[in-house]
């Protein structure tokens, strides 16, 4: 009974941060980028998409516009990183603490509510059936549209390029290929979906709030390593799938410890628990395949 009731919510949840696991597998796993942008244009794309909308902007205008934002500051990162030689891990701590007052500059105050401003959900707000069902159905068809996409694109010219980059950055060089713009365009198009998922989940709770990103990173890694145990990632296709699947096992694991008595202050302390067991086996059993990069994909 008690998985019959958090399951509609952990679909709804799940799928609707799959695109923060996809941005995140895309760098951390293909790139082999440790990108921490992520904190900073989750709630870039909610800063974003509200401000357009209370503006009386469309709502899915406003998402685009949002989804562009991420883009820029995912590309902002990697030019830190490739131009002004600046650690990986400094460039996406540097770019995350800029966003924070860029995001209350957007908005002018801390938040901003949306429950009296049209939506793309507004619609669905109208229909017969349970809000869940048409919710639903949109964040599985955005996510599964951005992620057929986003495996089209790595088997591509230049997106065999990118997976080099992260696999093997002096190979692909020496074969002609730029590998700084490789990378500031994979970190550009990461963050692009984590923004966009900023703006749909703004969107879909009614509000945005300038810390809604805090521990955006640990708990895309975590959903990324839970995927990754149900969903082999053998190949490109898996790896994204096991981004989706684990986004949604991730928020279904929240929710039933919800239910059962975890307080919801120890969330983030529990997310962080279950990373750092994940990442930690392969030490704890004596192997070497703990690594955060993903080769040969």
């Amino acid at each position: 009974m008690i998985i019959l009731n958090v399951l509609p919510m952990t679909l709804e949840q799940g799928l609707a941060y799959a695109l923060v696991a996809l941005g995140i597998a895309l760098t951390f796993r293909v790139l082999a980028f440790p990108d921490l942008t992520v904190d900073g244009s989750f709630p870039l794309g909610g800063a974003v998409a509200a401000r357009l909308i209370v503006a009386g902007v469309d709502p899915v205008l406003a998402a685009a516009a949002a989804t562009l934002a991420g883009f820029v500051a995912g590309s902002l990162t990697g030019l830190l990183n490739t131009r002004l030689k600046i650690n990986s891990l400094l460039a996406g701590i540097l770019m995350m603490t800029i966003l924070y007052s860029v995001n209350l500059r957007i908005m002018g105050r801390a938040n901003i509510q949306l429950l009296d401003r049209p939506t793309v959900f507004s619609a669905m707000e109208n229909m017969d059936v349970t809000r869940y069902v048409p919710v639903i159905l949109f964040f599985f068809v955005v996510t599964m549209a951005v992620k057929i996409l986003l495996d089209l694109f790595l088997h591509t010219q230049y997106g065999m390029a990118l997976r080099a980059t992260g696999d093997n950055e002096d190979m692909i060089r020496s074969l002609g290929v730029n590998t700084d713009n490789a990378t500031v365009f994979g970190l550009g198009l990461s963050n692009a979906m984590v923004s966009l998922s900023g703006a749909l989940v703004a969107q879909d709770q009614g509000f945005s709030d300038v810390g809604m990103g805090i521990g955006m990173i640990v708990a895309g890694l975590a959903s990324i390593i839970i995927g990754e145990a149900l969903v082999k990632p053998k190949s490109v296709f898996r790896l994204s799938l096991a981004a989706v699947v684990g986004s949604v096992a991730y928020r279904f694991i929240i929710s039933l410890g919800l239910r059962l008595g975890l307080a919801p202050t120890d969330l983030k302390m529990a997310t962080g628990f279950m990373v750092i067991v994940a990442l930690g086996i392969p030490a704890i059993r004596g192997k070497r395949e703990g690594k955060i990069h993903l080769r040969g994909v």
